[in-house]
């Protein structure tokens, strides 16, 4: 897939840097995160669709070991386990707010040892075996992300998963209409001024930050819902050094 230039920068190559400047830090985030509990799920008014194209094309039927970053409340997981992933699937989920850890270990805990729910440190390193998963899937968690950040996400990522195994993504992205788009920019001037009254999150682009790493895009699709727009990625793990 042909990636276009930085038109801000003009240089080929160079990978456009979305708004850093009121990123909520590790602190901040799961703070906020620990005060909304269970009130994380009532997102699902617009990230609902998003999740339903992510789990239409990321085969995860096919999975044997999936690894999830920033499960939250654990409402991603039990759909997958309840009804899309084979009964000894292996789940391996984490998050840095305990009190998401909390909801989402009693969520998932009729599922027994085929999951673990870990909280991390905040750190993007994993103890997780190298090529131990078949899915690495993060939704809603990349736009909370400075890019340095998504670059050590996406390392991670593929140290974590087998050869071919599929990098599975959601995240908020640029309006692709108009009314869309006036959307995600009230929400970016929202973002700069008091960045946790969205939730600490701004619209991106990951296919543009994908780029720079050793993954082949095998499905790119924005949907929106309520004007909101959330991009869709499926991409499958290559050796270092592939180039498209």
């Amino acid at each position: 897939m042909n990636m276009r230039k930085s038109e801000k920068n003009g240089e080929a190559g160079e990978v456009p840097r979305p708004h850093e400047a009121h990123l909520l830090t590790h602190e901040q985030a799961q703070a906020f995160y620990n005060r909304m509990g269970a009130k994380q799920d009532w997102q699902a008014f617009y990230e609902a669709k998003a999740i339903h194209d992510l789990i239409a094309h990321a085969s995860f039927e096919t999975a044997q070991a999936v690894f999830e970053l920033g499960c939250s409340t654990g409402a991603f997981a039990e759909r997958l386990l309840a009804a899309h992933v084979s009964p000894d699937t292996g789940y391996a989920a984490v998050d840095s707010s305990p009190t998401m850890i909390r909801l989402a270990q009693a969520r998932l805990a009729r599922f027994g040892s085929r999951v673990e729910v870990q909280q991390s440190d905040g750190s993007l390193r994993f103890e997780t075996a190298s090529g131990s998963s078949d899915r690495f899937v993060s939704t809603c968690v990349a736009d909370l992300l400075s890019v340095a950040d998504i670059a050590e996400v996406l390392s991670e990522a593929h140290r974590l998963l087998r050869p071919e195994g599929l990098l599975s993504l959601v995240s908020l992205t640029p309006g692709p209409t108009w009314f869309s788009r006036l959307v995600t920019g009230l929400w970016t001037g929202i973002h700069r001024l008091a960045p946790s009254l969205v939730g600490g999150c701004r619209p991106l682009e990951l296919r543009v930050l994908l780029q720079a790493h050793p993954f082949h895009l095998e499905y790119v699709h924005v949907v929106t819902a309520f004007g909101i727009p959330s991009e869709i990625i499926v991409a499958k793990r290559q050796p270092e050094g592939w180039e498209a």
